[in-house]
C-alpha cells in the first residue's frame, strides 16, 4: 500500500527546525529542502501580488510569522523575513512580473545589493560585472538581485535580477550572529541583464494592491527587527524554565533569588511593551493603506522608530538575561550563547541603526528628516500637527 507523506504544518516544520538548526549553523545556511517546507506554508506567497496568485498578508501578521520562526532559530527567521521581499518587484514591468510568477506565486528571492557596482549600459540593458555582499538566503533562492547605480532622479540604486546559474556564490560567511542565514557574497562576471529585468529599489510600484502601497523600506525594517523579537522571546522562555536550576555552589534555585525574578520581570515588561507599540503601528498604517490613502510622514517615522526600538529592546533583554544566568553561558553549546550572538545582529542592520532615532525624532518634531530617503516628499509644516493629535 503506498505511503502518504504527513501534511506540512507549522507545528511539524518548527519541530523539524528545532532538530536541524545545529545542522544549518554548521553549514552556514538554510538548505533548499527546508525552504520548500516553508514555501508549502505560504511564506513565499505572502508578498506576491494577488493578480499573480499571491496571498499577501497584512504586515503585522507576517511580522508575527517571522517572530515565531526566530523564536526557534534566529537565522532561519532572518531567511523567512525575506519572504516579504517580493514587494520590491512591484516596480518591474508587469510583463516581467508575469514571467516571474508564471509557475506560481511561491518565488524565493535573495539580494546582494551592496556595495553598488558600476554597470555598462547596452542596447538591451546592462552588462553586469562585480562582487556583492550579504545575499542572505541565496542558497535557497531562484532569483538573486545585485545592486547597480540608479539612473533616475530619486538617487535610489537599481537592482538587476539573475538566475542562480548566472551567479557565483562565495561561501565565506564566517560570523557569530545569524550564522545559518547564508548571507554569502555573490559574484557576477560579464552577464547582460535586460533593462526590463531590473528595478529601482523602492521605486514606484506598478501593482495597485494594499501591500504594494504599504511603505516598502519601512516593511523591510519591520521584518528584520522581528527576528530580534523572536530571539528575545526565546531567551525569556529559557530563563523562565531555568528558574528551577541550582548552581554548583548549592545556592537556592535561581527563581528563589530576588535579582533573578526582578530582572526577568523587567525584561518581560520591556519587550512586550515595545512589541505592542511595534504591532500597533503596523496595524495603524495597514488600515490607512486599506482605505486607499498613502501613509503619512508621521506614520512613516513611527514605523522606523518602532522597528529600531524593538531591535534595541530585544538585544538589551537578551543581554540582561544573560547577566543573571551564570558562568555556564560562556560555553558555545549553551542555548543562551547563540541567542546572545543572534540578538545583536538586527540592531546593526542598515534600516535599524541608531541614526533612525534622529530621523524619526526630526520628523515627529516637524523638521526635515536627517536621513536620505527616510520619507517621500513631505509637507513638513503639517507633520507636527499630525503627530501631536
Amino acid at each position: 500500500m503506498p505511503q502518504t507523506s504527513a501534511p506540512v504544518t507549522w507545528e511539524s516544520v518548527l519541530a523539524e527546525l528545532a532538530e536541524r538548526r545545529g545542522e544549518f549553523h554548521a553549514q552556514g545556511y538554510v538548505p533548499r529542502d527546508f525552504v520548500e517546507k516553508l514555501m508549502a506554508l505560504g511564506v513565499y506567497r505572502a508578498s506576491a501580488p494577488e493578480r499573480f496568485g499571491g496571498e499577501p498578508l497584512p504586515p503585522a501578521e507576517f511580522i508575527q510569522i517571522v517572530e515565531r520562526v526566530a523564536k526557534v532559530d534566529g537565522s532561519t527567521g532572518w531567511v523567512v523575513a525575506f519572504g516579504s521581499a517580493l514587494t520590491y518587484f512591484g516596480s518591474l514591468p508587469l510583463e516581467t512580473q508575469a514571467e516571474i510568477y508564471k509557475n506560481g506565486p511561491d518565488v524565493v528571492y535573495a539580494g546582494g545589493l551592496f556595495p553598488v557596482q558600476p554597470a555598462t549600459p547596452t542596447d538591451r540593458g546592462y552588462l553586469i560585472d562585480g562582487h556583492w555582499k550579504f545575499a542572505s538566503g541565496c542558497m535557497g533562492a531562484e532569483l538573486i538581485g545585485v545592486g547597480i547605480p540608479g539612473d533616475d532622479d530619486s538617487g535610489k540604486p537599481r537592482a538587476a535580477l539573475l538566475r542562480p546559474e548566472q551567479v557565483e556564490i562565495v561561501q565565506d560567511w564566517d560570523v557569530t550572529g545569524m550564522r545559518a542565514s547564508g548571507s554569502f557574497d555573490v559574484v557576477v562576471r560579464g552577464i547582460e541583464v535586460p533593462r526590463e529585468w531590473t528595478f529601482i529599489r523602492g521605486g514606484t510600484s506598478n501593482i495597485d494592491e494594499p501591500l504594494y502601497r504599504y511603505p516598502l523600506i519601512g516593511f523591510q525594517a519591520q521584518v528584520h527587527s522581528a527576528v530580534g523579537l523572536g530571539v528575545a522571546q526565546a531567551a525569556l522562555a529559557f530563563v523562565q524554565q531555568a528558574g528551577a536550576r541550582t548552581g554548583i555552589t548549592g545556592a537556592p534555585p535561581l527563581a528563589a533569588r530576588a535579582y533573578y525574578r526582578t530582572t526577568f520581570a523587567k525584561a518581560y515588561a520591556a519587550l512586550n511593551s515595545a512589541r505592542a507599540f511595534y504591532l500597533d503601528v503596523a496595524d495603524e498604517v495597514w488600515q490607512t493603506v486599506l482605505k486607499g490613502d498613502e501613509a503619512s510622514p508621521g506614520q512613516l517615522a513611527r514605523i522606523r522608530l518602532s522597528s529600531a526600538n524593538i531591535a534595541d529592546v530585544s538585544a538589551q533583554v537578551v543581554h540582561d538575561l544573560c547577566a543573571i544566568s551564570g558562568a555556564g553561558i560562556i560555553n558555545n553549546s549553551h542555548p543562551l550563547q547563540v541567542l546572545r550572538q543572534d540578538a545583536q545582529v538586527p540592531q546593526l542592520h542598515a534600516t535599524l541603526g541608531q541614526a533612525m532615532y534622529d530621523g524619526a525624532g526630526a520628523v515627529l518634531m516637524g523638521q526635515p528628516p536627517t536621513i536620505p530617503g527616510f520619507l517621500r516628499a513631505a509637507p513638513f509644516p503639517s507633520i507636527l500637527e499630525e503627530t501631536l493629535r
